[in-house]
């Protein structure tokens, strides 16, 4: 333990505040308790996905195509879809919706409320999209049609993150853990731009001027939720889901992508709520109860669903996966995640680190940091996705995509797996010194200059 690096304390003047810090201990304990709800959620689309990837090339690989092919619902409304279009336009409205509570709540409670604190996170989810899209296109250049899924490998899947994180028991610190989701919520919303602003052919004007009624009686409800109706359980389910999926169907109307939907509506909801009287001050707001309700819908059921139905693809055998790997939309994909992602993260992360004058924390390396940028090319959820966005579910070039996204994931996850595994006694040593409590006041030492 001698030979073991301290952690940094933040400093309260800002003359040594590290490039990626402890920060306050009341976001480490909120984003340790997301990561930890991730974690079965990450083990379930893992398994979807297996499942799927199983069954469509199997002798019964028919009958998953027709139940993926399958259509439900409303002709007339617009809404007549096959089960893996509801899993890809509605349940991921589910897990889009949680996007935009998690980034309202960084942007108003966790680190992107802070610019000095949010630069790098910001920075590093730009430097991971943008070289793993040049990288892409680099490699794509010959064939218009191919270059249309420049964006496939620009996502971060952080639930499947988290389950790698999980097996291999790994004891990531805290600082790590922070920029990890920071950035993949940053990633998540640049993500979002990218399907609204390059993925959407035509815009019906009107279904997209009264899909702002919805959420603007949405937001006011939301706003004014514990005026109206206190504590209820039973309102934001009868009241609130409602409008929010006449708001969805409203922008799926539109031809923008309908879980843009979900991200708007996140997106009002209130974080902090004032107090009047002796309890003077703030308090959580609706965000926290929308998210401690939805989140096990959302990575229990909602994405591994999306991936039961999207991760499904005919590989054709030995041939089959040899003729995908010569794609060069393939070879597009797997570079931009497992090269491009963690080289990306890294070098943005460095020339900060250059241009500010500051460091790492003390605990932290370079190669810890490569270690999570080798977890952030796992682009699991959002690139299957775009994949279907890019090139339709009839292209060849969907299924390489598809084989490229399961690919590249399992090689980085498995990269990952073993660089940060390699780490893990040190992580140990740092998550003990972390811990001590000198002045037992419930905050450990490393965080008492940020407060709480």
């Amino acid at each position: 333990m001698a030979n073991s690096p301290q952690p940094t304390p933040p400093q309260e003047d800002g003359t040594s505040r590290p490039l990626i810090g402890w920060g306050t201990y009341s976001e480490s304990r909120r984003i340790g308790e997301i990561l930890r709800k991730e974690t079965v959620g990450g083990m379930l689309l893992v398994a979807a996905a297996a499942i799927a990837l199983i069954w469509a090339n199997s002798p019964a690989a028919d009958s998953y195509f027709s139940l993926r092919d399958f259509h439900v619902g409303i002709e007339s409304l617009h809404l007549d879809l096959s089960l893996g279009h509801w899993a890809s336009d509605g349940l991921l409205a589910i897990f889009f919706f949680l996007v935009g509570l998690e980034l309202k709540k960084e942007i108003v409670a966790g680190d992107l409320r802070k610019p000095s604190k949010a630069m790098v996170p910001v920075m590093a989810a730009v430097g991971g999209v943008v070289i793993p899209a040049g990288i892409y296109a680099l490699i794509n250049m010959g064939s218009a049609t191919a270059l249309h899924g420049w964006a496939i490998p620009t996502a971060t899947d952080i639930a499947f993150a988290v389950a790698v994180l999980a097996i291999i028991g790994s004891h990531l610190p805290s600082p790590l853990r922070i920029f990890l989701l920071t950035l993949a919520v940053v990633d998540d919303l640049i993500a979002i731009l990218i399907i609204a602003i390059f993925y959407t052919d035509e815009i019906e004007i009107a279904p997209l001027l009264l899909f702002l009624v919805p959420v603007i009686i949405y937001a006011f409800l939301a706003q004014k939720f514990r005026h109206f109706f206190g504590t209820s359980k039973w309102a934001a389910w009868v009241i609130l889901l409602p409008l929010g999926f006449i708001a969805w169907a409203l922008l799926h109307a539109s031809g923008i992508h309908a879980t843009i939907a979900g991200v708007v509506l996140g997106f009002v909801v209130p974080v902090l709520v004032s107090q009047k009287g002796k309890d003077k001050g703030a308090t959580h707001g609706l965000a926290e109860d929308l998210e401690h309700h939805l989140r096990p819908i959302s990575s229990g059921f909602a994405v591994p669903v999306f991936a039961f139905f999207s991760a499904g693809v005919a590989i054709g055998g030995a041939e089959g996966f040899v003729s995908a790997l010569t794609d060069t939309v393939t070879i597009g994909v797997v570079a931009g995640l497992v090269f491009g992602k963690p080289l990306g993260i890294l070098v943005t992360t460095w020339l900060m680190a250059k241009f500010t004058n500051a460091e790492l924390d003390k605990s932290i390396k370079w190669i810890d940091l490569f270690g999570v940028g080798l977890l952030a090319g796992i682009g699991f959820t959002v690139s299957l996705l775009v994949a279907e966005l890019s090139f339709g579910l009839e292209s060849p070039h969907n299924d390489h995509a598809k084989v490229a996204i399961l690919s590249a994931s399992l090689l980085a996850a498995i990269l990952a797996a073993i660089l940060l595994g390699s780490r893990n006694r040190h992580y140990k040593r740092v998550e003990r010194e972390a811990a001590v409590d000198a002045n037992q006041d419930g905050i450990p030492d490393v965080y008492e200059n940020n407060g709480k």
